[in-house]
């Protein structure tokens, strides 16, 4: 039986897909091994969303050859999709596959596999990716077990096009393309039938989902249109067992008094919202007049507050939390202190932080006062002690309170065992625990006391 192992880098929608091909290759045969060990195939999942990851990827390209030079090194996913032409070249690469052709991932390699032993194999023979920006179909992907065995999480869109300046993403994963609420359904029947509790639901664009078989666009009025997503979690809804549905990243326009309301009256649903940012400082989002000049968000810092108070609105202490970005170009060190005092304004339970990163072929590439490195690097140091800070503040609200907490792993913490959880609101909670109480508590979801912090980032908890 031949031998593969996997390594995933990036976002959840990439995790998933690992999953997926993961999945793919043990129906076809295939011994799954961890990455450190010695195997016949190893498949990166890259990921080039700054310019880290496109160097993290080249990387764990590179160590796969060197655990076994006579392996088949298959380099797939978002930086395969940009820098295709560097892949070619590289003697540690010898099959790449872009997005939208890991489904094909098993045949790929049976045909390589076929063309080596034949010494067929010519310089195109491992290269697999399309013209992503070409294709308006969505690749259909399926998994039925998952790594962790409690939480699923779902991929349901791909694509983006909203082209912010900065990003290199609608390049790499092409336009909006949805899949099937059907698929969607049947999935979570199966994974919810073999004990999962809760699904979250991921895409590239999560709100875009549906949207390019609506016909006038996404925005409606100035909002987003949440009508096909909002059919979507509704459906899931209904699916007996499940006990949580959770979401990705959601664009702030969709955030509107019909769409919270809506959500607010699902039993099921966390209230836990990720709506991305990027600045607090409105003329760096986007200048109406100078689009050029700024992020090319699509929506100013006073609506963006506006959708927060709709949110808590509806929702008791809802969990809201964010992606920054610091030192984009032209960014001064008055527009980062206007941006770090919006933050403190909307009180985030969690932002990822994130330093500029020139990436080629974007619009924010070749504008002018590109901010210098340490700077970004103070800048990203303040507001991840301001993270720190709003994070344990939101945190301590909860102590002396009921909290409904999903169980999951075991960890040891200041000596002592603990089982650990997540609340609807994605707090993470411990319960201390004996030895092989762990067994039974494991995937299910107790209503408990919140008695304290637990090492800085853990709500302790205990029995009422």
């Amino acid at each position: 039986m031949p031998k593969a192992a996997l390594h995933n880098l990036g976002c959840k929608v990439n995790a998933y897909e690992a999953e997926a091909m993961q999945q793919q290759l043990k129906e076809h045969g295939y011994e799954i091994v961890p990455f450190d060990e010695k195997a016949d195939v190893y498949i990166i999942n890259t990921c080039s969303v700054t310019n880290v990851a496109d160097r993290k990827s080249r990387q764990m390209l590179h160590r796969a050859k060197k655990l076994n030079p006579e392996s088949v090194v298959v380099a797939a996913g978002c930086y395969v999709q940009v820098a295709a032409d560097t892949l070619k070249e590289d003697a540690c690469v010898d099959v790449i596959i872009g997005n939208n052709k890991k489904g094909q991932l098993a045949r790929i390699l049976d045909e390589y596999m076929e063309g080596r032993l034949k010494e067929e194999e010519g310089p195109e023979s491992g290269i697999h990716v399309l013209d992503i920006g070409g294709t308006d179909e969505y690749e259909p992907l399926y998994v039925d077990n998952i790594t962790d065995h409690t939480r699923a999480f779902i991929k349901v869109q791909d694509g983006c096009n909203q082209f912010c300046s900065y990003c290199i993403i609608p390049y790499a994963r092409g336009r909006v393309r949805s899949r099937k609420p059907e698929d969607v359904e049947a999935e979570v029947k199966g994974l919810v039938a073999r004990g999962y509790k809760e699904v979250v639901l991921t895409g590239i664009h999560l709100s875009s989902y549906g949207m390019e078989h609506r016909e006038g666009g996404p925005v409606q009025g100035g909002n987003w249109d949440h009508g096909p997503l909002l059919d979507l979690i509704e459906r899931i809804h209904r699916i007996p067992g499940l006990e949580r549905i959770r979401l990705g990243s959601l664009e702030p326009r969709i955030i509107t008094e019909e769409f919270a309301g809506a959500l607010a009256g699902l039993a099921k649903f966390c209230p836990h919202f990720h709506l991305s940012l990027q600045s607090g400082w409105g003329a760096t989002l986007k200048r109406v007049n100078r689009p050029c000049s700024g992020m090319n968000r699509h929506y100013t810092t006073e609506d963006y507050l506006r959708r927060c108070g709709i949110l808590r609105k509806w929702f008791d202490h809802p969990a809201i939390t964010t992606d920054v970005i610091v030192g984009f170009p032209g960014e001064t060190q008055e527009e980062f202190e206007i941006t770090r005092e919006f933050l403190k304004k909307v009180h985030f339970y969690e932002m990822h932080v994130f330093k500029y990163s020139k990436r080629a072929g974007t619009r924010a590439a070749v504008m002018p006062d590109q901010v210098p490195e340490q700077a970004k690097g103070r800048r990203s140091d303040v507001l991840l002690e301001l993270e720190a800070s709003m994070s344990r503040e939101y945190r301590e609200h909860f102590i002396g309170s009921s909290v409904w907490v999903l169980f999951e792993d075991m960890a040891e913490v200041e000596g002592r065992k603990y089982i650990i959880g997540h609340t609807p609101q994605y707090v993470k909670a411990a319960l201390a625990v004996k030895d092989g109480e762990e067994n039974r508590l494991s995937g299910q979801i107790l209503c408990l006391k919140a008695a304290g912090l637990l090492g800085g980032d853990l709500l302790e908890v205990g029995w009422q």
